[in-house]
């Protein structure tokens, strides 16, 4: 994952940077390690489709709030969602959870990204498919290049 995002951002023409740091993955303790806001995290949260198992949503949002599965399903045209359990979490991204980066490399996966997260900061930060390193792009960058389906998503 670590070299396939790596590829993509460098292909598309990101302004990135990567920062190594000990291993990390939860949103604030994160944030303070590369430097950053903790709401400039994107933090990545991997759900499933309660009525049809194999849909999943990857939805964005900044590291300092809370996701509204609600507006989740209602986003993504479904009746309920719940989170992926650590094991489809590895399986259908190939990264555990803490290390999933804000990007779907999978057809089976929609992605979807709270506005507030673009709005508030010219930069995002995202852990780049490893715990022990983290990307910090472009905001615009990364929904030119992502290409998330924009939606209210917090709680």
């Amino acid at each position: 994952m670590f070299n396939q995002l790596n590829a993509l951002l460098e292909t598309g023409g990101a302004r990135f940077r990567r920062v190594e740091h000990a291993p990390e993955g939860r949103s604030a303790e994160v944030a303070a390690i590369r430097g950053t806001a903790p709401g400039q995290g994107a933090k990545a949260m991997l759900c499933k489709s309660k009525d049809t198992p194999e849909i999943y949503v990857l939805a964005v949002l900044p590291g300092d709030q809370k996701l509204d599965f609600r507006k989740v399903a209602s986003a993504a045209g479904l009746k309920k969602v719940t989170l992926a359990s650590p094991e489809e979490a590895t399986r259908e991204t190939g990264c555990q959870i803490g290390a999933i980066p804000p990007f779907s490399f999978s057809s089976r996966i929609m992605l979807l990204a709270d506005p507030a997260l673009i709005e508030a900061y010219d930069e995002i930060a995202f852990n780049a498919g490893r715990l022990d390193c983290s990307i910090i792009m472009n905001s615009a960058d990364y929904v030119r290049i992502a290409q998330p389906k924009l939606q209210s998503i917090c709680a």
